[in-house]
């Protein structure tokens, strides 16, 4: 009978939880410091992680100098294994602990791989630092000096170098290399070719003595390896009780995913630490599969690669238990959580699209920018970008034609803000009221509603639409200008956007690869950073607080039209965007990561189950891979803005028009409908 898999279980969902051990340490006491590294594995398994990884020369301590050469040491480190080796025995975590090992009467300091009573590996250091403070070379030999490929270790046959790969048969995608301490500070660490191999988590046993600003070195270090082999590295390093004759020990241990920090310890700790972090090993796949100049240089060093061997073990996990990540998902993807970060992203994204629209209208000859005003959202900051554009161009921005074009729906609100924006920018501000042409077409169409019929159906909506931007692309024509699109992302995902000669269509889109949830903060942003006077910021934060409608429906006593009540919440959808767009998740991936981020109250007052959380994946998958393509295929020229990608069918979305949305929606429904907060949902 085929277990049952607990949505909430993180190994369900392609991640593996990884762990540092910073033990006490006593110098050349290896049964004390053997003691140490099974308290904190058991500690590590308890808490549900596949490694564990310990500092280098831990068993015996890193400072013994020349006691390495004491066959007392060298003994009681092999019995130190030995019981670390036995507790194993009934434990599903990998325990890696590193220890001098006599090779063929020469000694390596080396790192031994552990796992459920079998040794799988033992990895030999490649570079022994041999400057400044650091002497190995007195005691040890590089792995590039063993001739042997299987050593016996406590009995077992054991491969033994450089080049191994362990892969676990039970987690996709988890297969580690060990490394150690001076390997990563190389040129070309040997876990840069591990990574083409097909590593995907490096592992490093250091020591590292504690020295003025190397900290920060360490960080760049591990994190541009992580970043640059597409893996996550884990780096230990030894702490407390190592010897301090002439040196000190800051037990700094990071766990980095594609350059990203997950974990890091306190560093001068006076206790014993463990670390972990739950490492997406899928997005590490898809990170490789989709970045080609990863598989280009598994080419150019096919050679050298061939000579890695593979460990399998079976890895397994109990799947059926509520497991959840320990692991920062922000609500936001396209927004930084931090206020700094934030203002950062903001400046930049404002200055592509700035710089954008500079770059359209000098190579143009064009003068002057015409655009409709909505008192939304999206067309707010569009206004804005063509106001700092003029600015940079030298241009008055009287050049910038704004257009309000009150509908049968607009509302006072929303008319009044238009107005009061236009005057705060200093642009020609005009208004149409399109009621009579839209009238006009009703009756060429023999639509209801001309003859007094409340028929609001999508031709209803779509006429509007079509007569503001038919006005917008004659009044271009009309004063020498070019339209300004306003539609951003979201809308495009969504297919939320009146196709052809509708808000679709523009002839320069300044907004279309910037989602709705970082307008918002776009606005406000604008709105605090010292161009606008009081009147305008007020203006700029009205609109932000503004409900986001077509306003294409008349409330006639009803609700007012909601975009949000029809296509989920903009929040949870640019959210599955995000996901689906950068790196491709299934449905049941992203539910469990939106539930992760949304079911967490202490990031905000707002919360999501996975009923609503499912229901607006519903929506987007359909929309998005069955029903919007063919909108996506024409859309204008627009300036990509973000690593989170464009929906350009020149650019990151390349699809057809006519493909279907049945397998996500299949997988969808492996989706549990319980609501998971309770933690008793699984799916088979």
């Amino acid at each position: 009978m085929k277990q049952d898999r607990h949505f909430g279980n993180l190994y369900n969902h392609d991640f593996a939880r990884i762990a540092v051990g910073l033990p006490q340490c006593r110098v050349a006491d290896p049964a004390f410091n053997a003691a140490e590294t099974i308290r904190l594995a058991d500690l590590a398994a308890d808490q549900g992680a596949s490694l564990i990884a310990f500092p280098e020369l831990g068993l015996s301590a890193y400072t013994c100098d020349d006691l390495f050469h004491q066959r007392v040491l060298l003994d009681a480190c092999e019995q130190a294994l030995a019981s670390v080796l036995a507790a194993t025995a009934q434990r599903s975590i990998v325990i890696v602990v590193g220890m001098p090992l006599r090779v063929e009467q020469r000694l390596f300091n080396c790192a031994i791989v552990l796992y459920r009573g079998r040794i799988l590996g033992a990895v030999p250091k490649t570079y022994l630092p041999n400057y400044g403070e650091f002497y190995e070379a007195r005691q040890f030999n590089c792995a590039d000096d063993a001739l042997c490929s299987e050593i016996t270790l406590l009995d077992q046959t054991v491969p033994f170098g450089s080049q191994l790969i362990f892969a676990s048969e039970a987690v996709a995608g988890f297969k580690f290399h060990v490394e150690i301490c001076e390997d990563v500070w190389a040129p070309i660490p040997p876990s840069s070719y591990a990574a083409l191999a097909g590593a995907t988590v490096l592992v490093n046993l250091s020591a590292s003595n504690a020295t003025i600003g190397k900290a920060t070195y360490r960080r760049q270090l591990v994190g541009q390896q992580a970043a640059r082999c597409l893996a996550a590295y884990v780096y230990s390093s030894a702490g407390q009780g190592e010897s301090s004759t002439d040196l000190a020990w800051d037990g700094h241990a990071l766990i980095c995913e594609n350059g990203h920090m997950l974990a890091e310890s306190e560093r001068f700790a006076t206790e014993a630490q463990i670390i972990q972090a739950d490492v997406d090993l899928e997005l590490l796949g898809r990170e490789r599969m989709r970045q080609t100049s990863f598989g280009h240089s598994v080419r150019h060093h096919a050679e050298q690669l061939r000579s890695f061997r593979t460990v399998r073990f079976d890895g397994q996990v109990d799947r059926g238990q509520a497991l959840p990540l320990r692991r920062n998902i922000g609500r936001h993807p396209y927004v930084p959580p931090d206020r700094g970060d934030r203002d950062e992203r903001c400046r930049e994204v404002y200055n592509i699209q700035v710089q954008a629209l500079v770059q359209r209208l000098r190579s143009s000859g064009i003068k002057k920018l015409v655009l409709g005003v909505s008192g939304g959202l999206d067309s707010t900051h569009a206004l804005l970008v063509c106001a700092k554009a003029m600015d940079q161009l030298g241009l008055p921005r009287g050049q910038i034609l704004g257009y309000t074009m009150p509908g049968f729906a607009t509302s006072t609100r929303t008319r009044d803000q238009a107005l009061r924006l236009m005057a705060a920018v200093g642009c020609t501000a005009g208004e149409i009221d399109i009621r009579p042409s839209c009238e006009q077409m009703f009756r060429d169409l023999g639509h209801p509603y001309a003859a007094g019929e409340k028929q609001y159906d999508i031709t209803f909506e779509n006429v509007q639409a079509g007569e503001r931007t038919s006005h917008l692309f004659r009044l271009a024509n009309f004063h020498g200008a070019i339209v300004v699109g306003t539609g951003d992302l979201s809308e495009l995902a969504l297919g939320w956007c009146t196709y052809g000669v509708g808000d679709h269509m523009s002839h320069y889109n300044v907004n279309a690869s910037v989602p709705k949830t970082l307008i918002r903060h776009l606005v406000r942003w604008v709105a605090g950073n010292g161009d606008y006077d009081a009147h305008g910021r007020q203006v700029l934060e009205d609109i932000v607080a503004t409900e986001i409608s077509p306003e294409l429906v008349p409330a006639d006593g009803a609700a007012l039209q909601s975009s949000e009540a029809t296509l989920g919440s903009y929040d949870l959808q640019d959210f599955n965007l995000y996901y689906t767009l950068r790196y491709g998740f299934a449905p049941s991936k992203i539910a469990f990561l939106a539930l992760t981020a949304w079911s967490d109250t202490d990031q905000g007052a707002q919360s999501y189950g996975l009923a609503e959380i499912k229901r607006a994946l519903r929506i987007f998958v359909t929309r998005f891979f069955r029903g919007s393509q063919f909108k996506r295929s024409c859309v204008p020229n627009a300036p990509k803005v973000g690593s989170g990608g464009s929906l350009s069918p020149r650019g990151d979305w390349r699809a057809p028009s006519d493909s279907e949305a049945t397998a996500w929606l299949a997988e969808l429904e492996t989706i549990p409908d319980a609501d998971e907060a309770d933690g008793t949902a699984t799916a088979r």
